[in-house]
């Protein structure tokens, strides 16, 4: 399965759009930060799109976090504002570890991760609108998904 990974888009939709027409996802993930966006992201999707809330997710009843299977592993889905990720993934893979999960998707520092280190996938895909790591690329993730396997690419625009 190929899921598409997003996060802090922040109403900034374009780079979106265009990632969509590129990887043509069977699955899309957003990692929270849509700004009231919800229905325009899953109506371009045109597969099943799973978005939690972020920080600045005002007024809004997306959910705070998912727990998914994909293939054969358990995903929990946050943003990690709650969880110091801004200090580092420590505390988000303890937590993600404590209830069992094989892979952690979060955002809200607008730079992209993939780390293996230990028993549970630290993933972030940064931001498609306002990225903040070094060279300032917009970012996303693919993951490819099989039961016995399970590969992500950070990709830049």
């Amino acid at each position: 399965m190929k899921v598409l990974i997003v996060s802090d888009t922040h109403r900034k939709n374009e780079n979106y759009f265009k990632v969509l027409e590129l990887v043509k996802p069977e699955l899309v993930i957003h990692c929270g930060d849509a700004e009231g966006n919800e229905y325009v992201l899953t109506e371009a999707a045109k597969c099943p799109v799973q978005i939690v809330l972020g920080n600045n997710d005002f007024f809004s009843y997306l959910p705070r976090e998912l727990e998914l299977k994909i293939a054969s592993y358990k995903v929990w889905v946050t943003h990690g504002h709650n969880y110091y990720v801004s200090m580092g993934n420590e505390v988000i893979k303890r937590e993600a570890q404590a209830r069992d999960m094989d892979i952690v998707m979060y955002g809200h520092t607008h730079k992209p991760v993939v780390d293996r280190k230990g028993s549970v996938i630290a993933v972030n895909p940064g931001s498609l609108s306002y990225p903040r790591q070094e060279g300032r690329r917009p970012s996303y993730i693919i993951m490819e998904a099989e039961e016995e396997e399970v590969r992500f690419s950070i990709e830049y625009l």
